[in-house]
C-alpha cells in the first residue's frame, strides 16, 4: 500500500505539473492575434494524417527520416504500455492487462514492444553519432548554442535510458515468471530482453526483484519526468505537432495574406464612398513583437524542433549570411517565453522595453531573406518562418520607415511611374514596337473578347533583354492562332515587389488600379511569362476581388502543345542541345508548377539536365523578396553565383528560365564566373521561337 500510495503521489503530481505548464503554453500563444481557421476541414485532417501521422516530409531525407519514423513510431506505441504500468502502479497487481485481453494477443504486443525499443534506443544512438561524429553542419550553426545542443543531446539520452530500463525491467521479470516466484506470473513473450539480458539468469530471485522494480520505478519516473521536461524543450513538437499541422496553411505557398485594416484605407482613397467594414482594433501594420504576431504564428515556434532543415536549405544561409530560418523560429519562442514569464511575475500589462524585432531579430537578417520558401518546403511539421519576416518587414517599411535605400527608389518609382524603375509609363508598350498586337480597348470597342490577356509585367515592357521573351511569346501565340489581347498603356506594376518588401499599403495600391481595369474588361483569362506577377494576381488579387484563371506562359505552350495548336518544327536547330532548367521559386515552390516547363523544353528534342538541386529543392537565383532591386547582405558568396555554379556542374550549354528575376540574376552569376559566352540563359519561350524560326 505504500508504494502504491508513493505511486499515485508521484502520477498526480507529474499530471498536474504537466497540466499547469501546458495552461501556460497555451496562454502565450493567445497572446498572439486572432484569427480564424476552419475551413475545408476533410483537407485538414488528410493533411494532419499525411504529414504529422505519416511523416510525409520527413521522407524528402530518406535516412534520417526512416530512423525518426522509427523513434517517433516506437517512443509512441511502446508508451501504450504505460496505461499498464500504471494501473499496476495504482492497484498493486502485476501485468493487469493480461488478465483481461487473449495470452496469445498479450504476447504479440509484448514482443512488439521489445522490437520496438530496440529500433529506438538503436535509432537515437544514431542520432547521437550523427550529432558529435559525423557532424552533420546544421546542427552546428550559430544559432546551436550550448543549451540547444545540450537540450537535443538529453531528449536522445533520455529515450535510451528510458528503453533500456524498459528491456531489462522484462528481462529480469521474464526470469522471474519462469521460476515462478511469488507475484510474477507468466505474462508476455520477451524475445529481445531475453536475449540482451541473458547474464541475469545467474542472479537470485531476491536480486532479480530488486533489478525489475528499480527498472520499473526508474522507468516510470523517468517517464513522469520527461513528460514535464518536453515542455520546456524543443521536444514538446511530438505533442504540438499535429494541431500545427492541422491549422496549417492549405493555400499556395506563394499566397501573403492582404491586411484587411490596409484593403479599408486603400478602398476609402480610390473611392470615398466605398462601403468598408472597419476593423475594431487595427493594431500596427506588421509585426514588432510576439503579441503583434497571430497565434497559428506562435504555435509554430512552439512546434519547431530545431531540426534545421529550413536553415540547411536556405539559399541566404548557404551563402553565409545571417539570416537563419530556425533562429527566426527559436527566436520568437524565447521573447514569447519571456513575455510570459513578465506575464507571471508582473503581471499582463507589463512592458520590459524589448521587442522580438530589435532585440531579437536584426533588420539584416530579415532583408536577407528571399521569400523563396524553401523553408516551408523543408519543414516536416509545417511550420512558416516566412509569414513572421513577412510581418516584421511590413512593420519596418510601415511603422518604421526602415528599409534599404534602393527598396525606397524602387517603391517611389512604383508609385510615380507604375514600375520599379525609373520609366515613363507611357514608354509602356514600346515593346511591341513592329509587331501586331492587339489591345484590351481596340478590342472591346468592337465588341470583341479575347481568348486570353497577355500580361506583359514592368521588366517585359522595360527591361531590354526580357523584352525579347514576351516579343518571342506573342509572335508563338500568333503562330498558334490565339486571339489574344495586352492591356498596353493601361497595365501597371502588379504590386509584388512593394508586397514582398513589406509595403503592403502600396502594393494593395497597385493591385485594385489593375483588378478595376481588368474587371471593367470582363476579364477571366491571363497568361504571364512572369512568375512573380502570375503568383501576385492567380492568389493574391482574388482577396481584393480580383478573380481570373491565370497561368504561366510554360503552362499555356504546354496546353497548346497538348492542343495541337503548336507544332514544333521536325528538324528544330536546337535538336540534341545539352539544357538545363532552372525551376524559378514563384512557380516552382509556391505554386507547384514543375512538369509544364519541362514538357515544353523536352517537346524541342534536347536534351534535358537536371541540376542536383531542382523541382521542390531548387535553389533561389537569389532575386525574389525585392532582392533583385537591391545588394545582398555580406556573405560568403552571390547567392546567384552560387547556383551559377550549379548550372556549371550540368556541363548545359544553355539553362532554361522562366523568370525575369532568374534571368538577369542567373546571367549576373554566369558573369561572375565568367561563363557568360558558355552558357547562355534563355526563356522558355525564347527557345521554342529559335526553334521554330519565329
Amino acid at each position: 500500500m505504500i508504494s502504491q500510495l508513493i505511486f499515485a503521489l508521484l502520477f498526480i503530481a507529474a499530471v498536474t505539473m504537466f497540466t499547469i505548464n501546458v495552461r501556460k503554453v497555451i496562454r502565450n500563444i493567445k497572446l498572439g492575434r486572432d484569427i480564424k481557421i476552419n475551413d475545408r476541414k476533410g483537407d485538414r485532417w488528410k493533411q494532419m494524417i499525411l504529414v504529422a501521422f505519416g511523416q510525409k516530409k520527413m521522407f524528402k531525407r530518406p535516412l534520417p527520416a526512416l530512423l525518426h519514423f522509427v523513434v517517433y513510431a516506437g517512443f509512441i506505441i511502446i508508451n501504450i504500455e504505460l496505461l499498464e504500468i500504471v494501473s499496476d502502479g495504482i492497484f498493486g497487481t502485476h501485468r493487469i492487462l493480461a488478465q483481461y485481453v487473449p495470452a496469445a494477443f498479450y504476447n504479440f504486443i509484448i514482443a512488439s514492444f521489445e522490437v520496438l525499443a530496440i529500433l529506438v534506443l538503436v535509432g537515437c544512438v544514431i542520432f547521437l553519432g550523427r550529432r558529435y561524429i559525423a557532424r552533420i553542419p546544421r546542427f552546428w550553426n550559430k544559432e546551436m548554442t550550448k543549451w540547444p545542443r545540450t537540450d537535443a543531446t538529453i531528449i536522445l539520452c533520455t529515450e535510451i535510458i528510458l528503453m533500456s530500463l524498459f528491456l531489462k525491467m522484462n528481462a529480469a521479470d521474464s526470469i522471474l515468471q519462469s521460476r515462478g516466484s511469488e507475484h510474477y506470473f507468466s505474462a508476455g513473450l520477451f524475445p529481445v530482453s531475453e536475449f540482451l539480458f541473458s547474464y541475469l539468469n545467474g542472479f537470485s530471485d531476491s536480486t532479480l526483484v530488486i533489478i525489475e522494480r528499480f527498472c520499473w520505478w526508474g522507468h516510470i519516473i523517468g517517464v513522469f519526468f520527461f513528460l514535464n521536461y518536453i515542455i520546456w524543450s524543443k521536444h514538446f513538437h511530438i505533442l504540438l505537432a499535429f494541431p500545427n499541422v492541422w491549422y496549417a496553411k492549405l493555400t499556395a505557398k506563394g499566397e501573403f495574406t492582404s491586411l484587411s485594416s490596409v484593403t479599408n484605407e486603400v478602398k476609402l482613397m480610390l473611392d470615398p464612398n466605398a462601403v468598408v467594414t472597419p476593423e475594431n482594433n487595427p493594431g500596427k501594420f506588421g509585426a514588432k513583437d510576439v503579441m503583434d504576431l497571430n497565434w497559428k504564428q506562435l504555435m509554430d515556434a512552439y512546434s519547431c524542433t530545431e531540426c534545421g532543415r529550413c536553415t540547411s536549405a536556405c539559399p541566404a544561409n548557404i551563402t553565409g549570411k545571417l539570416l537563419s530560418p530556425r533562429k527566426i523560429m527559436m527566436d520568437t519562442r524565447d521573447r514569447l517565453e519571456e513575455v510570459g514569464r513578465n506575464n507571471d511575475k508582473h503581471g499582463i500589462d507589463f512592458t520590459d522595453g524589448k521587442s522580438l524585432l530589435g532585440n531579437y531579430i536584426t533588420e539584416e537578417e530579415l532583408w536577407a531573406c528571399t521569400s523563396c520558401n524553401a523553408c516551408v518546403e523543408e519543414c516536416p511539421v509545417l511550420i512558416d518562418p516566412l509569414s513572421i519576416i513577412t510581418d516584421l518587414r511590413r512593420n519596418l517599411v510601415m511603422e518604421e520607415s526602415k528599409l534599404p535605400s534602393e527598396l525606397t527608389d524602387m517603391m517611389s518609382n512604383i508609385e510615380n511611374n507604375g514600375a520599379p524603375w525609373k520609366f515613363s509609363p507611357s514608354d509602356r508598350f514600346n515593346w511591341a514596337d513592329g509587331l501586331d498586337i492587339p489591345v484590351m480597348a481596340d478590342l472591346v470597342a468592337r465588341g470583341e473578347q479575347p481568348e486570353v490577356v497577355f500580361w506583359i509585367g514592368c521588366a517585359g515592357s522595360f527591361d531590354d533583354r526580357y523584352k525579347s521573351v514576351v516579343r518571342s511569346f506573342a509572335k508563338i501565340l500568333n503562330e498558334a492562332k490565339v486571339k489574344f489581347a495586352v492591356l498596353g498603356l493601361e497595365e501597371t506594376c502588379t504590386g509584388d515587389p512593394a508586397k514582398r518588401a513589406g509595403n503592403e499599403f502600396l502594393a494593395q495600391m497597385q493591385a485594385m488600379q489593375n483588378i478595376t481595369t481588368l474587371n471593367n474588361y470582363s476579364v477571366k483569362n491571363i497568361v504571364t511569362a512572369c512568375p512573380h506577377c502570375f503568383n501576385n494576381i492567380k492568389n493574391e488579387y482574388p482577396a481584393l476581388g480580383g478573380n481570373y484563371e491565370v497561368l504561366h506562359h510554360s503552362a499555356f505552350l504546354q496546353k497548346l502543345l497538348e492542343d495541337g495548336r503548336l507544332v514544333m518544327k521536325e528538324n528544330n536547330s536546337l535538336i540534341g542541345t545539352a539544357i538545363t532548367y532552372h525551376d524559378s521559386c514563384y512557380l516552382g515552390r509556391a505554386n507547384d508548377v514543375y512538369e509544364a516547363p519541362r514538357v515544353v523544353i523536352e517537346s524541342l528534342k534536347v536534351e534535358l539536365r537536371e541540376m542536383k538541386k531542382c523541382k521542390t529543392n531548387g535553389l533561389c537565383c537569389g532575386g525574389g523578396g525585392a532582392q533583385v532591386f537591391k545588394e545582398e547582405e555580406n556573405g560568403t558568396k552571390r547567392i546567384s553565383t552560387e547556383r551559377a555554379e550549379q548550372i556549371m556542374e550540368t556541363g548545359a550549354s544553355v539553362v532554361a528560365v522562366g523568370c525575369p528575376f532568374c534571368m538577369t540574376m542567373i546571367d549576373d552569376g554566369l558573369k561572375q564566373k565568367n561563363q557568360e559566352e558558355k552558357i547562355k540563359v534563355k526563356d522558355i519561350a525564347e527557345l521554342i521561337a529559335e526553334a521554330n524560326g519565329l
